[in-house]
């Protein structure tokens, strides 16, 4: 994984406003194999309702393209939105994928949350866990799992060709980087992570999961490994682990809660 391949995935982004969340379609133009990475199902907080509008634009891109979904990929347990895998699964097929700690994950927030011996804590939700260093091919693109907790004890980035999809580990430059203090989460663990994000190939192409606009700035999406280390304004490549877990400490300790927590 230290070298970029001769064949680049095509990237389509869709953009959630409501949550600021960022959905992407990965494509071998082709073969058209595809994988969506972090789809969100629409979710109104005062009627407690659910929608498709922002899934089913997926749907018809999907299908204007003729792309094959062979994956559907979650960077990790979301906080802020609900997820659109089952529904997404039962229209274009595909195996829903997330990271193998969502095993912890599962197992914290059923103690904290009072579930019942009918929540099942065994990933069983999902068609595979991944680890590090398993394979996502699509077509004649290999595809990479890179573990990336720090954020969630799930976390986990996905490398196509010469396009990482980071989760939320890292922002745009200007954005920062994630949170640490849900349920097994470490500052010291995402710094760890982050260097090993760092360490790929400078050009590589970084597709964030969230942009807030910082600033007012337009909508922004893609950066790459080079001006993430150069510019990143809380984890450059001169930012020591000691200065981050004291600067993550005390900044996570300021934050509420995100306001979809508990219905996602």
């Amino acid at each position: 994984m230290n070298t970029l391949t001769q064949v680049q995935p095509s990237v389509t982004p869709f953009f959630h406003a409501p949550t600021g969340t960022w959905t992407y379609v990965v494509a071998d133009p082709a073969s058209r194999a595809a994988a969506v990475i972090d789809p969100v199902l629409d979710y109104d907080w005062r009627s407690g309702r659910t929608g498709t509008k922002s899934a089913d634009a997926l749907i018809a891109h999907c299908a204007n393209e003729r792309l094959e979904v062979g994956w559907i990929l979650e960077t990790h347990a979301h906080a802020d939105h609900l997820s659109a895998a089952p529904y997404l699964q039962s229209r274009l097929g595909g195996r829903i994928a997330i990271g193998r700690g969502i095993l912890q994950v599962q197992a914290t927030f059923k103690r904290i949350f009072g579930l019942g011996a009918d929540f099942t804590a065994d990933g069983s939700q999902f068609d595979a866990l991944l680890v590090d260093g398993d394979r996502v091919d699509l077509g004649a693109i290999p595809g990479h799992v890179i573990a990336a907790p720090g954020h969630t004890s799930d976390s986990v980035a996905y490398f196509f060709g010469d396009a990482l999809f980071v989760g939320d580990t890292v922002f745009m430059p200007d954005g920062g980087s994630a949170r640490c203090d849900f349920p097994g989460g470490s500052p010291g663990v995402l710094y760890d992570s982050v260097q090993r994000l760092y360490a790929m190939p400078d050009d590589t192409r970084l597709f964030v999961c969230h942009d807030y606009m910082p600033g007012g700035r337009p909508l922004a999406f893609e950066t790459t490994v080079r001006e993430q280390k150069r510019s990143n304004v809380q984890l450059g490549e001169r930012t020591t682990r000691e200065g981050y877990v004291a600067f993550r400490n005390e900044r996570d300790a300021g934050l509420e809660a995100p306001v979809l927590i508990l219905p996602s």
